[in-house]
């Protein structure tokens, strides 16, 4: 049985999740609006991921006969100035739920809870490919500068990004 403690700050996490949905999908409408389709793109599967990472959080614990509290989502930004700024945006805002996950893999340690030290496992795997993700994209965004062209194939680039799997 999953103790209080961790069952609140799951529930905590599955908002924080479905926030980062939202801001994704705010990110797309705007790429989307500026003619960055491939970026629409790749936020589009942004936004699909997160909203599998919050019903993963869900699921496990429905599975842990645990209640899910679902908690309103704060309203994100609606424009950025640029691609750039997406992208900065979002390696920051991973960053965050990094040391958000990180924390509760501290409380899971505490509490000696085993099962949800493992699923915390698969989460701080994928946030380290999350911030790599985003660095890479923010370093030929950088090289990128103000070339219209090189900025038009990168986002040819991020438009072949596929579904979330």
């Amino acid at each position: 049985m999953i103790g209080k403690k961790i069952q609140k700050a799951i529930n905590e996490q599955i908002n924080k999740e479905l926030y980062s949905a939202y801001l994704y999908l705010a990110m797309s409408v705007d790429a989307d609006l500026k003619g960055y389709r491939g970026a629409a793109q790749w936020f589009k599967v942004q936004y699909q991921e997160e909203t599998g990472h919050a019903m993963k959080f869900m699921g496990y614990l429905l599975d842990q006969g645990a209640a899910v509290e679902l908690d309103a989502v704060a309203k994100p930004p609606r424009t950025f100035a640029s691609i750039a700024e997406m992208f900065e945006k979002t390696l920051k805002h991973e960053q965050g739920v990094t040391a958000s996950i990180c924390s509760l893999m501290d409380l899971a340690r505490s509490e000696n809870d085993y099962a949800t030290q493992i699923l915390l496992q698969w989460f701080i795997t994928e946030q380290v490919e999350e911030e790599k993700n985003d660095h890479d994209v923010l370093a030929q965004l950088h090289m990128a500068g103000t070339s219209t062209g090189t900025l038009l194939m990168i986002d040819k680039h991020l438009g072949k990004r596929g579904a979330a799997t």
